[in-house]
């Protein structure tokens, strides 16, 4: 556990295992031991699956890659089942999800939203890659009216709050705002609010989750747009609104809620780019001025006196101390 008290990404994989007992270790270790589900290859390939586990206070983050296989859940399997709901995204390939008598072809980015005390069949047709959170469903169903009536049913990829959903769950897996002591039980109830609006939430809550979750996943998706993009000089609110569909005024009011600007943000990004890249010896035979120039810089006296303010070094002190750490 890290000392935010969310607890580190744990990763199974079939790649740890004997190549000739792959199918057998995963059905023993993740199908009995973890997921308690009965798992069956669908075509000759050989088995491949990897599975990353992450935990939220309340909430449960799955993301992994698996070959061709159905995956079953009985009522045997459920009889220590917990009182939750599944919301499972598929990121690549081909899938169809069985629950309730109906059954959804799945399509990429769209999501299937399950219930985790009742049997299902999740079956992937090629090689692909999803992602499943798991929420209460005492919290969910408060704020989504007749959450029954969402079980085994698509969310459509277009949907919003889902892609914004999924965006913020990949902030988290990166080390998002959730490694920020205190920050993980706001994380979680982010991650709530997101899926109700994906699902379908009441009005009075809709209003009240688009200053919450709502507003955390946008920034979170303008931030990863800015990271992404970071080493063009050209880098601006107005190219990264566009791509956001939201507007400059929006962006600068999500910056500001946080005491910080846009233009604040994408300084302290590229400074602590060049910082890294500075201690790598990777990069040590690259003059000190084309880094400045790949984070993004256009200045260089720019670049040296603001990485000097930052962290009271220059920019040849941090490659000379790393230099020097590495001849020892």
């Amino acid at each position: 556990m890290n000392d935010s008290g969310r607890l580190a990404p744990l990763t199974v994989s079939t790649d740890e295992f004997p190549e000739t007992k792959r199918l057998a270790m995963w059905r023993e270790v993740y199908g009995r031991n973890i997921a308690n589900v009965d798992i069956e290859p669908i075509d000759d390939a050989p088995f491949q699956a990897s599975v990353t586990f992450q935990a939220l206070p309340g909430v449960g983050i799955v993301s992994g890659s698996r070959s061709a296989a159905r995956y079953h859940i009985t009522r045997e399997h459920l009889a220590k089942s917990k009182d939750l709901v599944g919301l499972s995204v598929l990121i690549s390939g081909a899938s169809t999800t069985s629950q309730f008598g109906r059954e959804i072809v799945g399509r990429a980015g769209g999501g299937v939203v399950l219930s985790a005390t009742d049997p299902s069949v999740s079956t992937m047709h090629c090689h692909g890659s999803f992602l499943t959170i798991a929420l209460p469903r005492p919290d969910l169903a408060a704020l989504v009216p007749d959450l029954g009536s969402a079980y085994a049913r698509q969310i459509p990829p277009e949907n919003d709050a889902l892609r914004l959903l999924i965006r913020y769950v990949e902030a988290l897996r990166q080390g998002g705002p959730a490694e920020a002591p205190g920050l993980t039980r706001t994380a979680a109830t982010h991650v709530i609010d997101l899926a109700a609006l994906a699902i379908g939430a009441t009005q009075d809550f809709a209003e009240a989750a688009r200053g919450r979750g709502l507003r955390a996943a946008r920034l979170e998706a303008v931030k990863a747009d800015i990271e992404d993009n970071l080493g063009r000089p050209d880098l601006d609110i107005v190219a990264i609104a566009q791509r956001q569909g939201i507007s400059p005024s929006y962006i600068r009011k999500l910056f500001e809620a946080e005491e910080t600007s846009f233009s604040a943000f994408v300084l302290e990004q590229r400074l602590a780019r060049a910082y890294r890249m500075l201690k790598d010896l990777r990069f040590a035979d690259r003059a000190i001025s084309a880094i400045a120039f790949q984070v993004g810089f256009g200045d260089l006296s720019y670049f040296n006196r603001t990485f000097r303010r930052a962290y009271g070094l220059t920019p040849s002190d941090v490659r000379a101390m790393a230099v020097r750490a590495g001849l020892r």
